[in-house]
């Protein structure tokens, strides 16, 4: 993509920005230019104006669960994290732009003695991203709080509130997938009303299981997903593969479903990792791994 259209486009983009810098992982090589709209119609007129130039638009959120691969992201990346950042409560119901970071606003609406949140702050994504993902930890998902999404469809170019119940949630799961022009710009949450200290004494000890049952390395969070009836941690430990590198990429011995960079980690290798991980469970266990992560971009260009 030429950098000077890029850049006659989207004037406030970086251009040729590294995206390790963005993701949880700290992994991933550079988007041609990366965006962060201070508001949902800066969001949506960038998104028809690189439509009508033939450039493509991929959606960043917090960088958590997702893998940006070493030949970077073309065309234009928009990221939302930091960008997209209200919250608004009325009674029991609340509103948070798809931006929000799910443990600010667990802490947010407990602080405001509502209840029904408090797992998210396990969660280090957003709130778009946990619509998404129908995220969840601890015992709960978002679908259980989520009453509707406002949803960017770039194929009428409109907004539309969509109901929880047309929005296909399911573990880990949600039409999104299958809908890639649909973006996710506000989130509303259906909560209970609750003691504000008893709910920041759950959101804490929450916190404290996190700390100590996970790895303080960069890593995407929990890589597989939960086969039925048991867990993807247990099961890798149980193929002997705590500690098995592949570069700079590891599975943790803290927590084996967390693949962690000890530094300067690849794609290619965390590719690698998942790859040998899912084929060592399946022929000493018999299950199949499914990942959680989305995987974005392409490879490096072979020199």
């Amino acid at each position: 993509m030429h950098d000077g259209t890029l850049h006659r486009l989207f004037p406030t983009a970086k251009l040729d920005e590294p995206l390790r810098r963005y993701t949880a992982w700290k992994i991933g090589g550079p988007a041609d230019a990366l965006l962060e709209p201070p508001s949902a119609e800066e969001l949506i007129e960038a998104i028809k104006k690189a439509r009508e130039h033939g450039i493509p638009v991929t959606i960043l959120g917090g960088g958590t669960n997702v893998l940006v691969l070493d030949g970077g992201i073309r065309g234009l990346t928009i990221r939302l994290a930091r960008a997209l950042t209200a919250v608004d409560t009325r009674g029991t119901e609340v509103a948070a732009d798809a931006g929000v970071l799910y443990p600010v606003l667990a802490n947010t609406t407990a602080g405001k003695g509502l209840a029904g949140l408090e797992f998210a702050t396990g969660i280090p994504g957003t709130a778009g991203g946990a619509v998404y993902m129908n995220a969840g930890a601890y015992g709960s998902e978002t679908r259980e709080v989520l009453t509707w999404a406002d949803v960017y469809k770039s194929e009428t170019g409109m907004v539309e509130r969509v109901p929880n119940s047309q929005l296909g949630l399911s573990y880990r799961c949600s039409v999104l997938h299958e809908r890639p022009g649909w973006i996710v710009l506000r989130a509303g949450y259906s909560l209970s009303p609750g003691d504000p200290e008893e709910l920041k004494a759950r959101i804490k000890e929450f916190r404290a299981q996190r700390m100590s049952g996970s790895p303080n390395r960069p890593s995407c969070g929990s890589t597989f997903k939960r086969p039925e009836g048991d867990y993807p941690g247990r099961l890798i430990e149980a193929a002997g593969l705590k500690g098995t590198r592949v570069g700079q990429l590891e599975v943790s011995p803290v927590h084996a479903n967390y693949l962690v960079n000890h530094g300067g980690g690849t794609a290619r290798d965390a590719l690698a990792l998942i790859e040998l991980t899912r084929k060592t469970v399946r022929e000493r266990l018999g299950v199949d791994l499914e990942t959680e992560v989305r995987v974005l971009g392409e490879p490096p260009t072979p020199s």
